[in-house]
């Protein structure tokens, strides 16, 4: 049974900003994630929203609501703390109600182990108010854990905080999530237009950008690092299945193989910059939807002139001219699809036809 929101007969009118938070078993972090929006103020440029924080107990069995019903008092977040809890159903579900539940006309994202800075509210709905063509503004996010024992995860980020623009973020949508999900605040008319967060065996936050991507939003990113990612223990990226790589390669492939059926002029036939077995193997699910590899292309002489089931593996020189192909990017080392993207551009291939993946 799902408990009614927590409300307060001095609540004013509806706020701009409605931040969805959802928690579950998050009583050792949760206090300071509310304590940084209590803490949200004006910036130079930009006025503080009105915003509440509608936090969605999934089922908590710690603390949780306890930490709710003090954080509801007059004296701390008061009238902009709405708590809603649900039997734990997980984060989708959680999301949703979320959404459901929210009142701003703009609906920011955040978790309960992440601190927001103070003037990131503030900044992003100027940012959505300024450029009404923009329908998703996410931010630059500060790496809040140890690069040494997880530096995949902090290189994730750093890739991510490359991502600028919409261009550089729609390019990038192949390889990986572009925004950081907890960073994001969009318009409540995102989710009338392209749908709310989907269950399934796939991450939901790559999915529903992919989604609304793939159906005309337009992502924009802040520079300013607005938001601690903090690198739990617990984060759904180490434990859940649906973030492994196999879920990931199988919701790359089925949204990729859309595009291609759109824009690639030689469909179905790519060329692929990569021989490599982890390159093949996270575009194995894309064959299998019908893309066709016409060659792998490589740097390496003892893969060059092999073939792999049928495939062929060629040098730099056989790519087909400028304009004559598509070509996916799927160097996977740290570093080498930036260089091919690079060596691309030099050699006249339009960065529109070379899709990172």
């Amino acid at each position: 049974m799902v408990e009614a929101l927590s409300t307060n007969p001095e609540t004013p009118a509806l706020p701009l900003v409605s931040v969805v938070l959802p928690a579950y078993n998050a009583a050792d972090t949760l206090p300071a994630a509310l304590q940084s929006l209590l803490d949200q103020q004006p910036a130079a440029s930009a006025p503080l929203p009105d915003f509440e924080v509608v936090v969605v107990d999934d089922g908590s069995t710690d603390d949780t609501r306890q930490i709710l019903r003090h954080w509801g008092s007059a004296r701390l977040l008061g009238h902009r703390l709405r708590s809603l809890h649900l039997p734990h159903g997980g984060i989708v579900a959680a999301l949703n109600a979320g959404l459901v539940a929210a009142r701003g006309a703009y609906l920011a994202r955040m978790d309960a182990d992440d601190a927001a800075h103070p003037q990131r509210l503030a900044l992003q709905a100027a940012h959505l108010f300024d450029n009404p063509c923009v329908d998703l503004s996410a931010t630059c996010v500060a790496f809040g854990g140890d690069r040494k024992s997880a530096y995949g995860f902090a290189h994730f980020v750093d890739w991510q905080n490359c991502l600028l623009n919409h261009e550089q973020i729609s390019r990038a949508r192949f390889r990986d999530t572009p925004v950081c999900h907890p960073s994001v605040m969009f318009r409540r008319q995102c989710v009338d237009r392209w749908g709310a967060y989907r269950h399934g065996d796939f991450a939901e936050d790559w999915e529903i950008w992919l989604r609304w991507l793939d159906s005309g939003a337009v992502m924009d990113k802040l520079p300013q690092r607005l938001l601690v990612w903090n690198d739990a223990p617990t984060r759904a990226t180490r434990a859940d299945q649906r973030y492994a790589r196999a879920a990931c390669d199988n919701l790359r492939a089925v949204w990729l193989a859309r595009w291609l059926e759109r824009n690639n002029p030689f469909h179905p036939h790519v060329w692929v910059i990569g021989a490599g077995r982890v390159a093949r193997q996270r575009l194995a699910p894309l064959w299998r939807l019908g893309v066709v590899p016409a060659a792998y292309v490589d740097v390496d002489p003892r893969k060059i002139g092999n073939t792999v089931l049928g495939v062929p593996v060629k040098g730099r020189s056989a790519l087909p001219p400028p304009g004559r192909c598509r070509i996916l990017n799927a160097l996977t080392v740290h570093g080498a699809a930036e260089e091919a993207a690079q060596w691309l551009a030099q050699a006249g291939y339009d960065p529109a036809h070379s899709i990172i993946v």
